[in-house]
């Protein structure tokens, strides 16, 4: 199960993420936490003081990984950010994800990781959230194993295919007018491709908060969080468990997982739009900086989800 998180900057999705990370892992299921956003604050939210090896910097490494003996890229400088696998490439299951940490709660963490200063007015920072693309390109996971991924703010998770790579995504909005006003452009770019958005109400202090997002998302709203001084002490640095969380807060995080649960995995549409991706960002530009037809890596015959595991080291 992947399930995203986004949402305007400031509207608490890195919290609210976390929050979430955690109840998963106090059902016992196992939990890997991204930290894709810019400001990199996961881990902090989550109690670590320090991060596991950025994906950011392992970008290499993680491309030959993945590679595999697949006939059709001949060495990671051929991969970009959207290259789907194929027969021979490496198709990681849950427990193979590299660089993770494991958090004091329990979630593993997986950080994109901070610009770097060769990367300062050069790079953009999707740069960084390629490796995380790759990755969940590559990964089966199975029913009761969750990716929880902390997006980047506003509109800017349209920037690349990272956004239909998710069986659930969850779009945190404060009870204000700036606060849902990512709301229409994100559930407008997401209705053609077949995106699950839901809207949960954040920092909400009483019935004119939830009759305001109601008028604003409609049925969207799925449910909400009260303000919290159990989850300001938290961000403030001081302990916390989920026991310290209010008896409506806790409710909400359970139904966000019952409704991640819902969801359908759908592989078939995981695999068309892996390869739509991969043939835009090959026009647009990869072909150009590989100097390749990047359409050349894409094979016919591979077939998404479970399948996978049984071919992943055939030949083509």
């Amino acid at each position: 199960m992947r399930v995203a998180f986004v949402g305007k900057g400031g509207s608490g999705k890195t919290t609210v993420s976390a929050l979430f990370s955690r109840f998963v892992a106090s059902q016992g299921d196992p939990v890997v936490a991204v930290d894709a956003d810019i400001n990199q604050h996961l881990a902090l939210v989550l109690g670590l003081e320090e991060t596991p090896e950025p994906l950011g910097a392992r970008l290499t490494e993680i491309k030959e990984l993945l590679r595999g003996s697949n006939p059709l890229i001949p060495s990671a400088a051929a991969m970009v950010k959207t290259t789907p696998p194929g027969r021979g490439s490496r198709i990681l299951r849950f427990d193979d994800l590299p660089y993770t940490m494991r958090t004091p709660e329990g979630p593993r963490l997986m950080v994109t990781g901070p610009f770097s200063e060769d990367d300062l007015g050069v790079a953009c920072y999707h740069s960084k959230v390629g490796a995380v693309e790759l990755l969940l390109n590559h990964l089966v996971d199975r029913h009761g194993e969750y990716v929880v991924v902390d997006m980047t703010a506003g509109a800017d998770s349209f920037a690349s295919g990272l956004f239909t790579r998710f069986d659930m995504t969850f779009l945190v909005a404060e009870p204000t007018r700036q606060g849902v006003s990512v709301y229409k452009q994100y559930k407008d770019y997401a209705a053609d491709y077949d995106v699950s958005v839901a809207v949960v109400g954040n920092k909400v202090h009483g019935p004119g908060d939830v009759e305001f997002l109601r008028e604003h998302v409609g049925d969207d709203l799925l449910t909400w969080l009260e303000h919290s001084a159990a989850v300001r002490a938290m961000e403030q640095g001081r302990p916390f468990t989920l026991d310290d969380l209010e008896p409506a807060n806790a409710e909400a995080l359970s139904v966000l997982v019952k409704h991640a649960d819902a969801q359908e995995k759908d592989w078939a549409r995981f695999g068309r739009q892996a390869v739509e991706f991969h043939l835009r960002n090959a026009r647009a530009w990869a072909n150009e900086r590989t100097g390749l037809d990047l359409a050349d890596q894409i094979d016919p015959g591979f077939v998404y989800g479970p399948a996978s595991l049984d071919c992943r080291l055939q030949a083509i």
